[in-house]
């Protein structure tokens, strides 16, 4: 007989179901045991997967996400046409001198999680200040960094750094020159100078003593000047996080680049 044309796909889908059954039973398995092997496999497998990821997460952080940190911050290589706009004979460099935007100041650390080294760099271009050179020595300068506005590559990172420092209560990171530099080099040479400088270093509301090495040279409009103060942590009465998993050395670099105007 004919099934009517009107018979409900509920009935279809109880003649599937029998079906399948009958199947299976010929074939010598039960439906039950082949699901109940599906959610094992799907079981065993999410289990293999959160144990990859648990295992070479640091691993894939490290070299995929955290990636290639900028590089230490460096004088700029003038471009042809910026190039044109630097004086090449002899220049005056007495005045006072003030940073200006495009500054950027920050740190470079280094931590392992889980057993993989990763550079982490903050950086901010919240920096301001001046410095007065006369007779051709740098007699006064003082630089201010917004330590709230340090960023890196990890939101979490950056909470757990304004904590440290306290940035609350202590907003700023300072720098005062302590001790005359002799900059007239910068009269004639249209080649970056070095100098060292001595001033005091203010972080987390603690003063320390400590030498920059620098870096200067023309730029349009002005003076470019690169430094890195190599810290140690504890000196500014912080301590370095130990969590097992993740640990940050004790020591540091705090980097800087100003773009000076008269």
């Amino acid at each position: 007989m004919t099934e009517p044309s009107d018979a409900t796909p509920r009935r279809a889908e109880l003649r599937a179901d029998r079906r399948a059954t009958r199947a299976a039973a010929r074939g010598g398995s039960d439906p039950r045991r082949a699901h109940a092997r599906r959610v094992l496999v799907r079981t065993v497998v999410g289990v293999l997967a959160a144990a990859a990821l648990i295992v070479g997460g640091p691993w894939v952080y490290a070299r995929m996400i955290a990636g290639d940190q900028p590089d230490p911050l460096a004088l700029s290589s003038p471009s042809p046409t910026t190039e044109a706009e630097v004086p090449t004979g002899p220049v005056d460099v007495d005045g006072t001198w003030t940073v200006q935007p495009g500054s950027e100041a920050g740190y470079r650390l280094r931590e392992v999680l889980s057993g993989e080294e990763v550079v982490v760099v903050g950086r901010t271009d919240q920096v301001t200040g001046t410095a007065t050179v006369s007779d051709g020595r740098l007699v006064e300068a003082r630089v201010v960094v917004d330590a709230g506005s340090i960023s890196t590559d990890e939101a979490a990172r950056d909470a757990f750094f304004r904590r440290a420092l306290d940035t609350t209560s202590f907003p700023e990171a300072t720098f005062e020159l302590s001790e005359p530099v002799d900059v007239s080099a910068l009269r004639t040479s249209s080649q970056p100078v070095s100098v060292t400088a001595t001033g005091v270093l203010t972080l987390h509301g603690v003063a320390q003593t400590v030498t920059v090495s620098l870096e200067a040279q023309r730029a349009p409009g002005g003076t470019e000047v690169v430094g890195q103060v190599p810290v140690t942590l504890a000196d500014f009465d912080l301590t370095a996080p130990d969590l097992g998993w993740v640990v940050v050395d004790p020591a540091g670099t705090i980097e800087l680049r100003l773009l000076l105007a008269r």
